[in-house]
């Protein structure tokens, strides 16, 4: 598939981020035809429906879902669960009508945390993605150990068998695209 257009989230927010380092790895090692864009959800407000006016980082974000053909999302795990930047963010892009921006899209979750690498927060998040009608890439799973000498101090990824997952991983999402182009 030539031009695939990936929006990249990254549910933590923290500038040294492991999650955002993944997201820069799987940037800088995207396949033929897959280009991918970092969303930005510093500025992001909580999702609020008493809002009448959309916040400019909402329309930013918003116009970013509209232009991807698939998402990559960086899961962190806060307490057993999704962080709370990864979730307003899909919250905020649910709420167009007939869940226009990622209704019938795939995706693919990656995560970076402790122990087991953010394992029960993805699962959550893929039960998030079944309701947001989102086709996700099952194989590989990437649960990535922070903590195990898997980033140098520059928080930059040097574990070879994650790299790989994630070229795996990207390649199974433009597979996955590939199969659901319309």
């Amino acid at each position: 598939m030539s031009g695939l257009k990936v929006l990249a989230l990254c549910g933590s927010l923290r500038a040294k981020s492991t999650n955002k380092a993944l997201l820069e790895y799987a940037i800088a090692h995207a396949p033929d035809g897959m280009q991918i864009e970092l969303a930005d959800l510093t500025d992001l407000p909580f999702y609020n429906s008493d809002l009448k006016v959309q916040p400019l980082a909402v329309q930013s974000l918003l116009a970013q879902f509209a232009q991807a053909d698939a998402f990559l999302l960086a899961c962190p795990e806060y307490n057993y669960s999704i962080a709370p930047a990864l979730k307003n963010a899909l919250d905020w892009a649910s709420r167009e009508p007939d869940n226009a921006l990622m209704a019938g899209k795939v995706a693919a979750i990656l995560g970076s945390g402790g122990g087991m690498g953010t394992s029960r927060a993805q699962y959550h998040l893929r039960q998030v993605c079944v309701f947001l009608d989102l086709h996700l890439v099952n194989k590989p799973e990437v649960f990535c150990n922070a903590f195990a000498n898997t980033f140098d101090s520059d928080v930059k990824l040097t574990d070879e068998r994650i790299q790989r997952l994630i070229v795996q991983l990207l390649g199974a999402l433009q597979e996955l695209a590939l199969r659901f182009k319309k």
